[in-house]
């Protein structure tokens, strides 16, 4: 693999990738909607795009043959009607552009690997959710996620080994959900989120990463779960912060009804359960380094 075009470069998990891509020698392109956060580099080149203009850049395809695809409007933002339709317009409309540039074009690309989430899982306190799962059933989360594993999956009709990675709850120091649950914990005021007894399937990112790359060094085709093999209930989350950064959960829970009237349908982020299993991973070599959640605790706080 001499160079990997990766959307979503600059995003949370997307810094990650580019920095173990950095140190496998791994050469990249990369998609920006921002001007201001193109650079050229030897090794490290950026592009502009607008997928809501239909607008791309053709030379970021020199010399690529695989793609990581993580473009997508922010999950964790009150979903009102315009936002829910920026959320889901966002992941299908760049993945539609790349489709059609690359059938128009007839670029070489023999890979993509594409972001998508757990939250296509039913809402389930007893379900262990595996990949071959597909009674996905309703709800805002579900249909964003079917939709963007369909746009990604249309890549096998131009003969390019298609690979979707279910993403988890991602721990990370840079953003995502740790720092929000760490900040009430860390003066004095966490406590579980509804009835604490949901699964939080989460994931280190450096593992998640590593998981990324791993799937393309491999060349793996089909849907993997980016999750680490030991999920949590909600209140074992939130006690084992409490307990690396040494602060007592002393408060009652929040009740649902308050997360739905504070937060709306988003609300489903924190209150929906997803037990779900690494084992296919697993099975074809890939090692976690964070099997557990302290750990990786330990690791990032």
């Amino acid at each position: 693999m001499k160079r990997v075009l990766i959307t979503g470069a600059t995003g949370l998990v997307g810094q990650e990738i580019v920095k173990q891509c950095q140190a496998k020698n791994i050469a990249i392109n990369y998609l920006s909607t921002s001007k201001n956060k193109l650079q050229s580099k030897l090794n490290y080149k950026g592009f502009y795009w607008n997928p809501e203009n239909n607008e791309i850049d053709i030379s970021c395809f020199e010399g690529v043959e695989v793609i990581i695809n993580l473009a997508g409007a922010y999950i964790a933002k009150r979903w009102t009607e315009s936002y829910k339709k920026e959320i889901l317009s966002s992941r299908l409309k760049s993945l539609n552009l790349l489709y059609s540039t690359i059938q128009e074009h007839q670029f070489p690309v023999k890979q993509l690997v594409s972001a998508s989430a757990i939250g296509i899982y039913p809402d389930s306190n007893i379900n262990y959710y595996e990949e071959t799962f597909n009674d996905f059933g309703t709800g805002f989360l579900t249909e964003v996620t079917t939709q963007w594993e369909a746009a990604a999956l249309q890549f096998e009709n131009l003969n390019i080994n298609t690979s979707l990675i279910r993403i988890g709850i991602v721990l990370s120091n840079d953003g995502g959900a740790l720092p929000k649950l760490v900040r009430p914990i860390k003066n004095f005021v966490g406590t579980a989120l509804g009835k604490g007894s949901q699964w939080q399937s989460w994931i280190h990112i450096k593992d998640l990463a590593h998981l990324f790359l791993y799937v393309v060094e491999h060349n793996l085709q089909g849907v993997f779960n980016g999750v680490a093999p030991n999920p949590v209930k909600q209140r074992e989350l939130v006690k084992v912060i409490g307990k690396t950064i040494k602060r007592p959960i002393v408060l009652p829970k929040v009740p649902s009804f308050v997360l739905k009237l504070l937060l709306g349908d988003m609300s489903a982020i924190v209150l929906e359960s997803q037990r779900v299993s690494s084992q296919k991973i697993e099975n074809l070599g890939f090692q976690f380094t964070y099997h557990h959640l302290q750990p990786a605790l330990e690791d990032l706080l």
